[in-house]
């Protein structure tokens, strides 16, 4: 289920370049103020750093209390979670950012502001780093791995990575097409690391 969603996920990205540039217009009329100061508020929940201070403390916190403790179960298999977190954003953000340093695609601000919109192959800098969203495929990597610690609550953490994505193009900070894209590459990414090397954070619909 998971690969047929991330494939969805950047076959509908790739359908998002046809209207990405007007979208970006009709979000920034559409979006009030109120509500651009609530995505605003909770956009950075998504935020890779964020999370990957969160799994380094987890494997530190797992480490302290197993020396101290003992070896309960639970804990391990946090301690595990942690590293396939890890693993998972390690491994898309290689995919994600191989591709922006290829694509160089200005911000949606740039078409807002200044009537600028395009790629920039193989110029990236920090003005052209659009395409696809790390946030997008941070919080998809942490709803993956979610998914397979917790399996019973994987409506919640699918429903949360993509309502946080999706502020992302809401914010004017990614276009549409960066946000699918980069949540497929989250998702495929992460379910074939699990698949691979964690098998036991699996679940037989991944």
């Amino acid at each position: 289920m998971l690969l047929w969603a991330g494939v969805g996920f950047l076959l509908f990205g790739v359908i998002a370049f046809a209207f990405d540039r007007r979208a970006a217009h009709a979000v920034h009329a559409a979006v009030p103020r109120s509500v651009h100061r609530g995505l605003a508020r909770t956009t950075d929940w998504a935020k890779g750093a964020h999370w990957l201070a969160v799994a380094i403390l987890c494997l530190a916190a797992a480490d302290a209390i197993l020396w101290l403790f003992g070896r309960p179960d639970w804990l391990r298999l946090a301690a595990r979670a942690a590293l396939a977190f890890l693993a998972c954003l390690a491994a898309a953000s290689a995919v994600l950012h191989t591709i922006k340093f290829l694509a160089g695609r200005r911000r949606p601000r740039d078409e807002l502001e200044h009537d600028l919109y395009g790629f920039r192959l193989l110029h990236f800098d920090s003005q052209h780093d659009s395409f696809p969203s790390g946030h997008a495929m941070t919080i998809f990597c942490v709803a993956v791995v979610a998914a397979g610690l917790v399996p019973a609550l994987w409506p919640a953490w699918f429903g949360l990575a993509l309502y946080l994505a999706l502020t992302r193009a809401l914010l004017n900070a990614h276009f549409f097409s960066d946000v699918l894209i980069g949540a497929g590459i989250g998702l495929v990414v992460s379910r074939e690391v699990l698949l691979y090397f964690f098998p036991a954070l699996t679940q037989p619909w991944f």
